[in-house]
């Protein structure tokens, strides 16, 4: 993009005849249709005021209005980019005040729309997960997709306060449907965290170290819409499943706060394998208060139909 200034001198620069360059830039200027419509909404400018200010003029008439000069927000060729000019007069002044432009506003609104979603090591596909591209198989994906879209349809200001527990094998779209859950609830301005337990679980051991691990609990405590996603695919400590687990658990029990899961196993499976201890202990009556909880707080369906990861 040519700087205006840079433009306006260049012209007077490469004509010897100052009055005859400055006849012909006014001619060019003042000849725009853009320009012929705003002299036209404001008859009060004098011949004077309007020389005085054809800089002011150029600037508002080379810029692309309506997105129509540019092929994208990337290559905009204004003075601000993804910015448009309104032009006004102000004491016979012209004013030019810029606003987004429509690519600009489509941009902001959808990193508005995604400040709604955090994740935890997840995939940066799930941004782009959207019901309408999930694909349906007999008897496979249909309950867990009612289920899903009930959740959200139900959700006004506050979303229901149970999630759905989602398991079954491999590939078969679990994470997708409630990655695509978590864009539509940011539509409603409903935030949500998804968390990748295998990395979350590491992540929270190394957060002993840093003094952080109270803050990061207490963040997904309080998310209004938490999803752990794979969770039985990490080995779950003791001190893992009774300290920060649980924690997270109780608290969104007690305060009715949806949990939504993914798994390949169902309920009774993640049961045996919370019940195992690291010395080879079995704690079946901590793991039934994990799963109380879950159940609380969860309903499960199970996803079932082919494995969308080998296509």
């Amino acid at each position: 993009m040519e700087h205006i200034q840079s433009a306006l001198q260049s012209w007077l620069k490469n004509n010897e005849d100052f009055q005859t360059s400055f006849n012909e830039m006014r001619k060019k200027i003042l000849s725009s249709d853009r320009i012929k419509a705003f002299l036209k909404e404001h008859p009060e400018l004098t011949e004077k005021q309007i020389d005085s200010q054809l800089m002011k003029l150029y600037e508002y008439d080379y810029q692309s209005i309506k997105c129509e000069k540019c092929a994208s927000l990337d290559s905009c060729i204004n003075v601000i980019k993804g910015y448009v000019p309104g032009a006004r007069v102000q004491n016979g002044r012209v004013k030019l005040i810029y606003h987004e432009c429509q690519r600009k506003e489509r941009e902001l609104q959808l990193q508005k729309q995604r400040s709604f979603v955090q994740s935890l090591h997840m995939p940066k596909e799930i941004h782009d997960a959207t019901f309408s591209q999930i694909k349906l198989e007999a008897n496979g994906r249909e309950e867990a997709l009612q289920k899903v879209r009930q959740f959200y349809e139900e959700s006004g200001d506050t979303p229901p306060k149970k999630g759905v527990y989602l398991h079954g094998s491999f590939g078969v779209g679990k994470t997708y449907l409630l990655a695509a859950l978590a864009n539509e609830l940011a539509k409603k301005q409903i935030d949500t965290l998804l968390i990748y337990m295998p990395e979350f679980v590491r992540e929270m051991k190394a957060s002993i170290t840093d003094s952080t691990i109270n803050q990061k609990i207490d963040q997904f405590k309080r998310a209004s819409v938490l999803i752990f996603d794979d969770i039985g695919a990490e080995f779950l400590s003791p001190w893992f499943r009774d300290e920060v687990l649980g924690a997270i658990l109780q608290f969104r029990m007690m305060e009715r706060l949806p949990v939504f899961f993914t798994s390949n196993y169902d309920l009774s499976e993640l049961e045996s394998m919370l019940s195992k201890a690291g010395r080879g202990d079995v704690e079946e009556l901590k793991a039934a208060r994990i799963m109380e909880r879950i159940r609380q707080i969860s309903e499960p369906v199970e996803v079932t139909g082919q494995n969308h990861r080998d296509q």
